[in-house]
């Protein structure tokens, strides 16, 4: 799959002006300044709150990192958008060399790039990486300690549904599954689950806050 260009965004074709700034429109897939999320398949059966999470750009398009050198444009990796936060623009603090201000999506095209020269590990530099980085960019919100972990619990409590279908599209199989594995495996079952998902987690955190250099953000 090849890599996206490094044309910059205003000659884009998919730039889309006539956009409204700060209108989300599910339908056409534009979430503009937001971040999305969409749940994996199978892990997110297991673990409903582990899924796949995107940045757009202002003209609500998104980005997402999807494997290794590649930066998906306007074609969400793991379907259709089913929770997203908007993001305030007017926080991001980023300054170039001539003391001005860098726009958005000029931060998001730097990060862009940059992603587009590394390799992808679902355990070292995913899709999370990517969103934090950019968050990181931008100074988002006067700091630069965005990370993997602190970026999922946003989304966890703050991130919005797209409808009552995308929430049942993302926790339907959870609750098939959890019911199934309790009657066929009993407590058992209960046991791995757990244990899988503390592992899973325990991963993150400690490669996050303790060993820094593991986990790219």
């Amino acid at each position: 799959m090849p890599m996206e260009s490094d044309t910059p965004f205003e000659n884009d074709p998919m730039v889309e002006r006539h956009l409204p700034p700060g209108q989300i429109d599910p339908g056409r897939a534009r979430f503009p300044c937001c971040l999305v999320w969409t749940p994996l398949p199978l892990i997110s059966w297991f673990i409903p709150f582990i899924g796949h999470v995107g940045i757009c750009r202002e003209d609500g398009v998104i980005l997402d990192f999807a494997g290794p050198n590649f930066v998906c444009v306007d074609n969400f990796t793991f379907g259709a958008v089913a929770r997203y936060i908007q993001l305030n623009k007017e926080k991001c603090y980023k300054w170039t060399e001539h003391n001005e201000m860098m726009s958005w999506d000029d931060t998001l095209k730097k990060s862009m790039q940059e992603f587009q020269h590394k390799n992808y590990g679902l355990f070292t530099c995913n899709c999370h990486s990517f969103v934090s980085n950019n968050l990181n960019q931008m100074i988002y919100d006067g700091h630069k300690k965005w990370n993997v972990v602190n970026l999922a619990v946003l989304m966890f409590f703050k991130g919005t549904w797209v409808s009552k279908a995308s929430a049942a599209r993302s926790l339907l199989p959870f609750v098939v599954v959890s019911c199934l594995g309790l009657l066929l495996g009993g407590l058992n079952f209960l046991v791995a689950l757990v244990g899988f998902t503390l592992v899973l987690v325990g991963w993150f955190i400690i490669g996050t806050y303790c060993f820094k250099s593991i986990i790219e953000s």
